[in-house]
C-alpha cells in the first residue's frame, strides 16, 4: 500500500507530522493509500486510538481524506497545493486570457477617493476602541441587500469574500462536516474547505446554477452547508433565473438547519437581476444559518481587500467575534475608499455589465459558428468543455492564446478551459474560436452543440 515508505512515530502528533512531511516531499503520492488503523497500530507498537488520533488530525489539516471501507489516502490535492499553482507558462507574444482579472481600464480610478478617504482620516484618525466599520460604507451595504430583497440582518465587513468564508467556516462547522459545493467552481474555496477539514459534496450546475436534484442529493448525504454564487460564476458564468431560485428555496426548505452561503462576487459588473436562496417573496429566512457576501474585487479592483456581508445575527455576531480576536478591524482607509467608489459611482453598471456582455457574446457567437459548445451566461469567463483540457491548453498557447485548465475548478464533473473575455475585443473572437475550433479537431476532443 506504502511501497518502500514506513510511517514512524510513537505520539498521534509524530505520526500525523511523519506522514505531512512524506506527503511534502512526495514519499507518499496523491491518491495512495493508508494502512488501516489497527495494522499500523500493531507496526508501530501502539494503540490503535493513537493511529486514529493521528489520522484524524491529518483529516482536520486536509492531508488525507476517508472514503469509508476504501480506508484512508492521501488527499488528491493536498489544501497545502493551491489550485492557482496549476499554471502554464504564457509565451512572449501570446494573449493571456487565463488570469480571471477584470479589465483594468473599466476600472475606476482610485487616486480622488483615496485622497477624500486619506483627507477624513487626516482629520479624524482611527485610533483603538473605533468602531470596527464605516458607517457610510454599512448605510450603502443594507441598501444595496434591501433593494435586492435579502433579509435584513447585521452587517459586517471583511478583507474580501474568501476573508469572509473563511470565518464564517471557522465560527459555525467543524472538522469532518460536509460542505456541498458547485462543480465546477471557484478554485480558492475548493482549496479552503479541505484546509478546514472539511469533506466536499460536488453539486452539479448549468446556466441557471445549481440544479436542484443535486442539491437536494447533497442535502440528504448529510451536507451541512451551501454554497452558491448568484450571478458571474466562476468558471461557468451561470447565473440564478427566478425560476431556479424558487426551485432552490423549495429544497432548502426542506433542510432549515443548513448553512447557506451566497457569495455575489459579480455585484458591480453584471446587470442580470440577483435571485437570493436566503428568503422568499414574503422576505422571510428559509434557512437559520444564512450569510449573502459582496465583494469589491471586480468592481473596483482585487487590490482593494475588502467586502460586505450580512446574514443571521448567530452567524455575523460570531464572525465579528473571530475578527475582533486578529485582525481587528479592515482598514478604515479602504473602507472610506471603497465607500467613495460606490458612492460616486463613477462607472454604471449598466455600462461596465454591457461591455463585457459584449465581450461575452462575441466569443460565444464565433464558437458557435463552429458547431462548439460553450457557457457564459454572464460574468467574465466562457467555459468551454474539452476532451483533453493539457492537450487544448498547450496547443492554444502555440497559437498565441493562454487560457486557464478546466482542472482548477473541478472536482468531478468533465475536462474544461477557461477564457477570461474581459479584456476580449469583439474583433479577436474570430480568430480565437477559429484557432480553438482546429485545436479541437486535430485532437479529436470537440465539444459540439446537440
Amino acid at each position: 500500500m506504502l511501497g518502500d515508505y514506513r510511517i514512524q512515530g510513537r505520539r498521534a502528533t509524530e505520526i500525523a507530522a511523519d506522514v505531512e512531511r512524506a506527503v511534502a516531499s512526495g514519499e507518499l503520492r496523491p491518491g495512495q493509500g493508508l494502512p488501516p488503523l489497527r495494522d499500523l497500530a500493531e507496526d508501530l507498537g501502539v494503540n490503535p486510538n493513537t493511529v486514529a488520533a493521528a489520522y484524524r488530525q491529518l483529516r482536520d489539516r486536509g492531508v488525507i481524506e476517508t472514503a469509508g471501507r476504501k480506508g484512508s489516502r492521501v488527499r488528491s490535492r493536498p489544501s497545502s497545493a493551491p489550485r492557482d499553482e496549476q499554471r502554464v507558462p504564457v509565451p512572449p507574444h501570446a494573449r493571456n486570457l487565463s488570469t480571471g482579472n477584470a479589465d483594468p481600464a473599466l476600472l475606476p480610478p482610485l487616486a480622488p477617493a483615496v485622497a477624500l478617504a486619506a483627507a477624513a482620516l487626516d482629520r479624524a484618525p482611527v485610533l483603538y476602541g473605533h468602531a470596527a466599520a464605516e458607517p457610510e460604507l454599512l448605510a450603502l451595504a443594507a441598501a444595496s441587500f434591501r433593494a435586492d430583497a435579502v433579509p435584513d440582518g447585521p452587517l459586517a465587513v471583511t478583507a474580501g469574500a474568501l476573508d469572509a468564508i473563511d470565518r464564517i467556516l471557522a465560527v459555525q462547522l467543524r472538522p469532518g462536516d460536509s460542505v456541498a459545493v458547485e462543480d465546477p467552481g471557484w478554485g480558492s474555496l475548493l482549496d479552503l474547505l479541505p484546509a478546514h477539514g472539511l469533506r466536499t459534496i460536488p453539486v452539479s450546475l448549468d446556466d441557471q446554477g445549481p440544479r436542484p436534484e443535486s442539491v437536494a442529493e447533497a442535502l440528504a448525504a448529510g451536507a451541512r452547508a451551501l454554497f452558491i454564487t448568484n450571478r458571474a460564476q466562476n468558471p461557468t458564468g451561470a447565473a440564478l433565473t427566478a425560476e431556479r431560485a424558487t426551485e432552490l428555496r423549495a429544497v432548502l426548505a426542506q433542510y432549515p438547519g443548513t448553512l447557506l452561503i451566497e457569495d455575489d462576487h459579480g455585484h458591480g459588473i453584471v446587470d442580470l437581476p440577483f435571485q437570493t436562496l436566503s428568503c422568499g417573496p414574503d422576505r422571510r429566512a428559509v434557512t437559520t444559518r444564512w450569510a449573502v457576501l459582496r465583494s469589491m474585487a471586480k468592481a473596483f479592483g482585487p487590490d482593494l481587500r475588502l467586502g460586505v456581508l450580512t446574514g443571521d445575527r448567530d452567524t455575523v455576531v460570531r464572525l465579528l467575534g473571530r475578527q475582533r480576536l486578529d485582525t481587528g478591524w479592515v482598514s478604515h482607509l479602504l473602507q472610506r475608499t471603497a465607500a467613495e467608489l460606490w458612492r460616486a459611482d463613477a462607472a454604471p453598471v449598466e455600462r461596465i455589465a454591457g461591455i463585457y456582455r459584449q465581450r461575452r457574446e462575441a466569443l460565444l457567437t464565433a464558437l458557435a459558428g463552429h458547431g462548439i459548445r460553450a457557457h457564459g451566461a454572464s460574468g467574465l469567463n466562457v467555459w468551454i468543455p474539452v476532451a483533453d483540457e493539457t492537450g487544448t491548453v498547450l496547443a492554444m498557447a502555440q497559437c498565441g492564446w493562454a487560457v486557464a485548465p478546466g482542472i482548477r475548478y473541478r472536482l468531478h464533473s468533465e475536462p474544461a478551459i477557461r477564457i477570461t473575455v474581459a479584456e476580449l475585443d469583439p474583433a479577436e473572437a474570430p480568430r480565437l474560436a477559429a484557432d480553438l475550433a482546429d485545436v479541437l479537431g486535430a485532437s479529436g476532443g470537440a465539444s459540439r452543440l446537440v
